[in-house]
């Protein structure tokens, strides 16, 4: 029985087993992880009753707590997101192994032959907001590339990470796996995140997938190394070249779709050119649709525009308003995204080549897009099946973190009595 009052204790123990079950994952040959996972998702699928009326406490917890209804939706489970977790679990376990696959190889002048392998990189520690399905993803990906992991839901999904995890044990069980693979940290206590972030005897890198405050504190205060997933401060440029149905089309799905996700768009900008026409037209349709527009003084638009401030831009919103403004040109619509994105997701509409070419080279977002709706920016959107986190940094990992992300490599140097 753990002693949930003694935290330093609580999660001493838990990284020590993560440690412990490192050795037998590194080694754990591909079919058995695959079984596991496969095990998992049958157990989600047939424990969805459970799972909800798990969710259905958090979801009360939630409201009583008073979360946006952005947060509120993160944190919804219903059927058909049961069966998203259940897909996602499905597709990591159909994925090649990336533990052991050769990176690179080459022979030297001096007979020595190398190659360069991808490895596990340890114990990862996930620490998330809300999103109870994250539980699932993380530890379904972590278990892909060989790595033991730590997961710290947030408080408000306590139940619903619970009983995900319950499944991903499941799973490990049927597979022979050991168990230590996957822990949930099992308190509420916020001190258990402070101590996950100072335990460099145990963990090797923290993950932390949720909002800026929760980002900054673990860059703030981790001495392990840490995959940043920062907000998702999300442009999109209607250039003077767009298409008027697809710019229709695409900033509609961007915004409204699902408007508490990191690739919600956030900020329209608007080549000069077409604000009276396409601008417009695209403007007057997400005021239809439901959206607040907090626009540039002067935006051609439906009435009931507010006028945007300067705290407009460059915000998050991760709710049904968006902030516009038109542009001179594509130079400027460059320079006003470099000024104020999260170098998240960034996508331009437009049919012109010259001006593509230009915004995916000078811009150094994680993920550019081309006529295409930046909710799309999702590691199970790009085959991954699910992601940890949507890493904004520049080392090692960056974009949607899978498997194969998650891996570190090393060198096998092969000679023949080779001397120097």
């Amino acid at each position: 029985m753990k002693d949930m009052d003694n935290i330093p204790a609580l999660m001493t123990e838990i990284g020590q087993r993560a440690q412990a079950a490192t050795t037998a994952l590194a080694t754990a040959p591909a079919d058995r992880k695959q079984a596991a996972l496969i095990a998992a998702a049958d157990a989600v699928w047939a424990r969805r009753a459970e799972i909800i009326e798990a969710n259905a406490k958090d979801l009360e917890f939630g409201r009583d707590k008073g979360l946006s209804p952005a947060m509120m939706d993160r944190l919804m489970l219903d059927e058909a997101r049961i069966q998203g977790i259940v897909d996602g679990l499905r597709t990591v376990a159909a994925q090649t192994d990336p533990v052991g696959a050769v990176l690179a190889e080459w022979d030297m002048p001096s007979g020595l032959q190398i190659q360069r392998v991808a490895t596990p990189l340890g114990v990862i520690g996930v620490i998330y907001e809300s999103r109870p399905n994250v539980t699932a993803d993380a530890g379904a990906l972590c278990l892909k590339s060989g790595n033991a992991v730590i997961l710290r839901g947030g408080s408000e999904s306590f139940h619903s990470s619970g009983a995900i995890h319950a499944c991903l044990v499941e799973g490990l069980k049927a597979a022979g796996l050991p168990e230590d693979a996957i822990q949930l940290v099992p308190t509420r206590d916020r001190a258990a995140v402070q101590q996950l972030l100072t335990m460099t005897d145990y963990v090797d890198v923290i993950v932390p997938r949720g909002g800026k405050g929760l980002v900054g504190l673990v860059q703030r205060e981790a001495r392990v190394p840490v995959f940043a997933h920062l907000e998702g401060i999300v442009h999109i440029y209607l250039d003077k070249s767009a298409d008027a149905q697809k710019a229709l089309d695409v900033v509609l799905n961007a915004k409204t779709r699902r408007t508490g996700i990191c690739g919600a768009a956030e900020c329209l900008l608007i080549h000069k050119d077409i604000a009276d026409t396409i601008g417009r037209d695209v403007l007057t349709a997400l005021a239809a649709a439901g959206v607040e527009i907090r626009a540039q003084d002067g935006t051609p638009g439906p009435d009931g525009m507010a006028q945007a401030t300067a705290e407009d831009w460059g915000k998050e919103y991760l709710d049904s308003i968006i902030a516009a403004r038109v542009v001179e040109d594509l130079d400027d619509a460059l320079s006003f995204i470099r000024d104020h994105h999260s170098q998240h997701t960034d996508c331009i509409i437009a049919e012109d080549d010259g001006a593509v070419t230009r915004f995916f080279a000078e811009l150094d977002s994680a993920i550019l897009m081309h006529n295409a709706s930046t909710q799309f920016a999702d590691g199970g959107e790009f085959g991954m099946g699910a992601e940890i986190g949507i890493a904004t940094g520049k080392m090692h990992a960056r974009g949607p973190v899978g498997a194969a992300q998650l891996t570190s490599f090393k060198y096998l140097v092969r000679g023949d009595g080779t001397t120097r």
